[in-house]
């Protein structure tokens, strides 16, 4: 395990690093208990091996949702087994709304590899995101305390849908019009369809660690803020955002004609006409992301974001936390606000 110093606070991603190396030995253990062929999918699927099982090292992702539930346990005095579950619960269920959803979107690569049902089928891939659902359930449902962290998860899957479904529906409307998709939308679109398995992470962590309900509630608020955040940094970063760091093609999300908030910002504005056009066009992106940057999209998106991180620590002082763990919450939310920008 990597050791920091113990005399400065760590960076936002030496929290990343900490919880990952922390959650890991008891994901693995838990991905271990389902049936073989599924657990190599989701072993794949989670960068711990190739098709046919072969172990490989590759990025598994940030792993944002375990460090909230982690800390939000550590920051309540819980003991480290409650962060840990609960961390085990909500990755496993994030695992499995990634496997959906790219199947949903017709994605063939995530972080550089090809996804799960492009490597081993749609059908396998469907069965392995049920498998890892499962899991997360049986998971909580074991630990003490079980049947309300059950229920927190329940809500939380609920948001989820609905965002997912506001989110298919966005790509059906049109770019202007009394019919376009609004900001305000879209706000609480990210809120659901990002923010909900966020700010459930933050509450599971707390409620395992034996947090009071104004506790849960408000770490729960504060994640969900964060997800809001977190999707429209993604937003701007899929818009103009370094491929060697994000792996994305630049302007890839304006050529998937995505209707992210920069866009939708900028589609407010006297140049919505002209950046309409293009978009409904498909073509030139380079001059699309001029357009929304000139229109003001780009910082009026990179404002929201940190406003809602502000409200989000606004939560996070109004509940009494221990001073490390909170530490390192905050050292989170300003790295994933400001993240390769």
């Amino acid at each position: 395990m990597t050791v920091f110093p113990s005399t400065a606070p760590l960076t936002g991603v030496q929290v990343l690093d900490r919880c990952r190396e922390l959650v890991r030995p008891a994901l693995a253990e838990a991905v271990g208990r389902l049936h073989p062929w599924v657990g190599e999918m989701a072993a794949y699927s989670f960068g711990w091996c190739e098709v046919g099982g072969a172990p490989v090292t590759a990025s598994g992702g940030k792993g944002v949702r375990q460090a909230l539930a982690v800390l939000c346990a550590e920051a309540v005095g819980g003991p480290t087994e409650a962060g840990t579950t609960a961390a085990v619960a909500v990755e496993l269920v994030h695992a499995f709304s990634l496997l959906h959803d790219d199947i949903m979107d017709g994605d063939t690569a995530r972080r550089r590899r090809p996804t799960v049902w492009k490597a081993y089928g749609t059908g396998p891939a469907v069965l392995t995101g049920d498998a890892l659902f499962a899991l997360a359930v049986e998971t909580l449902a074991a630990a003490p305390g079980g049947a309300g962290a059950v229920r927190l998860l329940s809500v939380a899957l609920g948001d989820l849908v609905r965002g997912q479904a506001d989110d298919l529906l966005f790509a059906t409307r049109p770019w202007a019009g009394p019919e376009r998709v609004r900001p305000e939308e879209y706000r609480a679109m990210a809120e659901h369809k990002t923010g909900a398995l966020l700010g459930c992470a933050a509450a599971l962590g707390a409620a395992l660690g034996g947090a009071p309900p104004a506790t849960v509630a408000a770490l729960d608020r504060a994640g969900r803020d964060l997800g809001i955040a977190f999707q429209i940094v993604d937003d701007v970063l899929g818009i103009w955002g370094d491929p060697a760091i994000t792996g994305k093609p630049v302007h890839g999300d304006l050529r998937e004609r995505k209707k992210t908030f920069p866009v939708l910002v900028a589609l407010d504005t006297p140049l919505a006409r002209r950046l309409a056009e293009l978009l409904e066009s498909g073509e030139d992106s380079g001059l699309a992301a001029a357009l929304i940057e000139q229109a003001g999209g780009r910082s009026a998106a990179l404002r929201e974001a940190r406003r809602r991180i502000a409200v989000a620590e606004a939560a996070l002082d109004a509940v009494p936390l221990e001073a490390g763990a909170a530490g390192e919450l905050r050292s989170l939310l300003d790295f994933l606000v400001r993240r390769d920008l």
